[in-house]
């Protein structure tokens, strides 16, 4: 862990130097001090700035109570949630309550380094936790003069916790959905000004999976909140996405069998490693890989496996096989055959497998054991029924249900950036082919949406202001038999700051996916262009 924080501290580093921003640009910060350590960046008044930070609680801001301003010096730091941060700068920290309706409790925090780079940088959240991503805040970025900044997203716990709360109080699921980002970037703003006398002139979001959906939802609701966006694996059809979870458990039982699964998790490798060893080569990467470059440009059937006689660990049923074909195809309104969720890319159905075969990463993770993947999403912020039964789920009906209720609410999936583009707003938006959470399909169908809505099917244009990247072997958010590691401030940055668009991307994979013991291969990730083939799913 700390030889890849190292390398990702060279990495931020590097981005400063590239653009040759001078990191102590805030009047009221002097350059590195002493040389001692703990005071380096503060000025000669130590206590003065110390009271500074301090008198923080005091400020008013809308709706919003600072409770906790403190200096915390350089060196190792322990993390209000009790995780250790090595050798942080020195830094003030402020967490604060937003209280915007009587209902509403979002907690926040912005870490201010004594060498602030007048630039503000927010950390999106995973899943559905109420986790401030602390390690990020207090890593590289903190270290090169960001002000760091990360929100519990208006509620406590994780899943079952935020599902029952937000059954109890509607207001959690607004704050989860959209309104606690939104108030976190603006109260941090108003805090950072406060402290340093000077607005940020830049401000930055990113963030994966669900910081990819609330990367996708700013640009969407709030186009002047961030100047640049980047959102990876964006969880951003949300209902639809947990309706694909539930369509798989589905289709991978006997109706009323929740014990016993028709596709064992552990034939899922020979999924992919039949789907790779058939595609590998033809769909733009090379024969060698141990992963697909583009699996849209390739089709595969299970059926190739279909065991010749009684069934075997290293064959499919036929029962198997047409569960599959389902399933890689996606969820569908049986009713009037339209696509809900697309199903996952061949490739991504056991991407990772350790020594003994076991999936490490792969379909088996979010197709659910007893129950479906987030039942307590349809338990309680759907149906509000502890005792809702999904083998009576109806895809044409609760659905609907589910999307009229719930999709003004969570769903980020408004095609029209315009507002955003004409804010000189810039998005950065990346997935893996291999990952076994968000469909890149869904992603890729997402982007092709802003580009006829924004530029009438230009996609030349779209990409002034939006590209995405498609990154081989890749799985949820990082990890993966492909490159997988890559910066992602530095592009950002540079089109933000000098109007340099992202052209192409250079990923890493890393031996066991750490810098320190060598590279594997490198890529070039290259701005998916939208009149490519559109995707194939297997038995389509």
């Amino acid at each position: 862990m700390s030889r890849l924080y190292g390398f990702l501290t060279a990495v931020v580093a590097s981005t400063l130097m590239v653009l040759s921003i001078p990191v102590n640009a805030a009047a009221r910060f002097t350059s590195p001090a002493d040389g001692t350590g703990g005071t380096a960046g503060m000025s000669t008044d130590a206590d003065a700035e110390s009271r500074a930070c301090e008198d923080l609680t005091g400020i008013s801001l809308p709706h919003t109570t600072i409770t906790v301003a403190e200096t915390i010096p350089a060196g190792d730091y322990t993390a209000p949630d009790g995780r250790a941060l090595p050798s942080v700068p020195g830094f003030c920290r402020v967490h604060g309550i937003a209280k915007p309706v009587p209902a509403s409790t979002i907690g926040f925090e912005v870490w201010i380094p004594q060498q602030w780079n007048q630039r503000l940088l927010m950390y999106g959240n995973g899943g559905y936790d109420s986790a401030i991503d602390f390690a990020s805040m207090g890593g590289p970025t903190l270290a090169a003069g960001y002000a760091t900044v990360g929100t519990d997203t208006g509620h406590t716990g994780n899943d079952p916790e935020v599902f029952i709360q937000g059954a109890a109080n509607p207001e959690i699921i607004v704050d989860w959905g959209h309104r606690a980002v939104h108030e976190t970037i603006v109260n941090a703003k108003l805090v950072v000004e406060a402290y340093t006398g000077a607005k940020p002139r830049y401000s930055y979001f990113i963030g994966c999976s669900t910081g990819g959906h609330q990367a996708l939802m700013e640009a969407q609701r709030y186009p002047d909140d961030f100047d640049g966006i980047v959102a990876g694996a964006p969880g951003n059809n949300r209902v639809a996405l947990n309706a694909g979870f539930l369509w798989q458990f589905l289709r991978n039982h006997i109706p009323g069998d929740d014990t016993e699964p028709i596709i064992p998790a552990a034939k899922l490798p020979l999924l992919t490693k039949a789907a790779v060893g058939q595609c590998r080569g033809k769909d733009g990467g090379r024969p060698t890989d141990a992963f697909l470059t583009d699996p849209s440009r390739c089709t595969f059937d299970p059926a190739s496996l279909r065991c010749r006689s009684a069934d075997a660990p290293t064959c499919l049923t036929a029962r198997q096989v047409k569960a599959l074909r389902t399933m890689y195809a996606g969820a569908r309104d049986p009713r009037t055959g339209k696509q809900i969720y697309p199903g996952w890319p061949i490739g991504s159905e056991a991407a990772v497998v350790d020594a003994t075969g076991r999936v490490r990463s792969g379909w088996s993770g979010y197709w659910g054991t007893t129950e479906p993947a987030r039942a307590n999403f349809w338990r309680y912020w759907v149906f509000n029924d502890p005792h809702w039964d999904w083998w009576d789920f109806n895809y044409h009906r609760d659905l609907r249900h589910a999307q009229n209720k719930l999709g003004p609410i969570i769903d980020a999936t408004n095609p029209d950036l315009r507002p955003f583009r004409r804010s000189g707003g810039k998005l950065l938006m990346y997935t893996g082919w291999a990952d076994p959470v968000v469909s890149a399909h869904d992603t890729i169908d997402y982007f092709r949406q802003v580009v006829r809505t924004t530029s009438g099917g230009r996609a030349h244009e779209t990409g002034t202001f939006a590209r995405l990247f498609l990154v081989p072997g890749m799985t949820h958010c990082s990890g993966g038999p492909g490159p997988n590691t890559f910066d992602k401030l530095t592009p950002i940055v540079r089109w933000v700051e000098q109007g340099i668009a992202p052209a192409e991307i250079v990923a890493t994979k890393f031996v066991n996916d750490n810098p320190g013991d060598g590279v594997v291969t490198t890529r070039s990730l290259m701005p998916f262009a939208c009149e490519a083939t559109p995707w194939n799913s297997a038995g389509r």
